[in-house]
């Protein structure tokens, strides 16, 4: 039987895998959508992990509820995150990115809706918690799907962009926290009410958002997978090649795989990363709205600044968006959480409304801007039968320090003070840089590895 390779097509071993057109592409249309899709559902998560540090403080004056209480309404999201994020990630890598991004949407917008009928502290907890599981793995997912479907050359830019939208959805949180909550009785369960918007954004983003083509690869649906890559060949205007040199169907693969010795080294740094950062942020940000209410700020007023330092994220992601092609995932994610460190050492030192906005807006843009990085590094630390797996342990080993973290402000703050614990977030932060920098590998420019 004749072998020949047809005139004008690449012999086998020279035609590029489907991985490598998508790669190949220039940014069209269909990645814009892509982006917006996911964005919103991202926008979404950050508006409802936002307004529990608004509605925290107004159900705590409501309900009268201790410190010790207040801060186990922070937390229990967080602990559902951590499992959220750990499964959700193994799920992704069996059923696909997009299916298991719609589901989460879906879990958590229905809870936060409930929230808002809530009638005691228990109910709460519990509605609280079932929102984290699919908040937690949501993120990791949407991550991973968008860096998949992403042009080689602006991968990472993508990634921050899309991890650009947690700052529009905090802004909103920020918004109903400043003009809806302190001014309506009860105004915290309109905030929740909010939350059941992501649950009709699910159905919207299952039939809008297409599969990644590496993932049907490599779960042998070569068919489908080229139908997804020959869609965003058609926005660009690009003639597909005659043939394409097929992967060979690859099952997900167990999470021990992330600790053998090929991926162990970044496996750790990238748990490293994810613990510091997740400890400072969540540490700082869920209370910083109680945080300034105790420095003498009165509910308003506090909402007012916390929406004012939030609006500092935007800068931050605009510039992680562009030197993490430029100067490369590692550096940018290093040099911003170093920049982190300062901020917060310059917040717990603060005194006066001058000095707390401009530290808490340095910490603001630094700490997103790393927040946009680390997002950008994760999945592309792995490959595709894994990488589900890999980002969503990392993201659910990082939400241990987000539970941890509001839990200890209270005690922390009584035993060091507001310099102290600041102190401590700082140190958090430059860790994260030492581990970003030594032992994560490096893959702006790269091609995903399909294998």
């Amino acid at each position: 039987m004749s072998t020949a390779t047809p005139l004008g097509a690449d012999p086998p071993e020279q035609a590029p895998t489907r991985a490598e057109r998508m790669g190949r592409l220039p940014y069209t249309r269909e990645h814009t959508r892509t982006l917006l899709g996911a964005g919103t559902g991202w926008a979404l998560d950050a508006m409802d992990v936002g307004l529990i540090s608004f509605v925290g403080l107004a159900i705590a004056t409501s309900w009268d509820l201790t410190r010790t209480e207040q801060s186990w309404l922070l937390s229990i999201g967080f602990v559902g995150m951590a499992i959220g994020a750990t499964f959700g990630g193994m799920l992704a890598d069996r059923y696909g990115r997009r299916t298991v991004f719609a589901l989460t949407l879906l879990v958590y917008g229905v809870a936060t809706g409930a929230s808002a009928l809530a009638t005691g502290l228990a109910v709460l907890l519990l509605l609280r918690f079932l929102v984290g599981l699919g908040l937690g793995a949501e993120l990791p997912v949407a991550s991973t799907l968008v860096s998949e479907l992403s042009p080689m050359r602006i991968r990472g830019r993508m990634v921050v962009a899309l991890e650009s939208f947690w700052a529009v959805g905090w802004l909103l949180a920020a918004l109903v926290g400043f003009f809806v909550v302190p001014r309506f009785e009860d105004g915290w369960r309109y905030a929740f009410a909010i939350g059941l918007v992501p649950a009709l954004w699910a159905v919207v983003i299952r039939w809008g958002l297409p599969e990644s083509p590496l993932f049907l690869e490599r779960r042998g649906r070569a068919q489908e997978a080229e139908a997804v890559v020959r869609r965003f060949e058609d926005s660009a205007g690009v003639e597909p090649p005659a043939r394409s040199r097929p992967l060979p169907p690859v099952p997900p693969k167990t999470p021990g795989q992330l600790w053998s010795p090929t991926y162990r080294r970044r496996t750790l740094g990238i748990w490293l990363v994810w613990f510091c950062v997740n400890f400072s942020y969540y540490g700082a940000f869920i209370w910083l709205p109680s945080l300034l209410y105790a420095q003498g700020y009165d509910l308003v007023r506090s909402f007012g600044y916390t929406l004012v330092i939030t609006l500092a994220q935007l800068p931050g992601y605009a510039l992680a968006a562009v030197l993490v092609e430029v100067w490369g995932r590692r550096v940018t994610l290093a040099s911003f959480l170093v920049g982190s460190a300062v901020s917060a050492g310059l917040f717990g030192l603060a005194d006066g409304t001058t000095q707390v906005l401009a530290a808490g807006m340095a910490l603001s843009f630094f700490n997103l801007g790393a927040w946009g990085a680390l997002y950008a590094v994760t999945p592309e630390i792995y490959p595709t039968s894994v990488r589900g797996s890999g980002a969503g342990a990392a993201a659910g080993f990082g939400r241990i320090a987000s539970i941890v973290a509001p839990l200890s402000v209270p005690a922390l703050l009584v035993l060091w003070g507001n310099a102290g614990l600041f102190a401590l977030f700082g140190g958090a932060f430059l860790v994260g840089a030492v581990a970003a920098y030594l032992l994560l590998p490096e893959r702006a420019g790269e091609s995903l590895d399909a294998t």
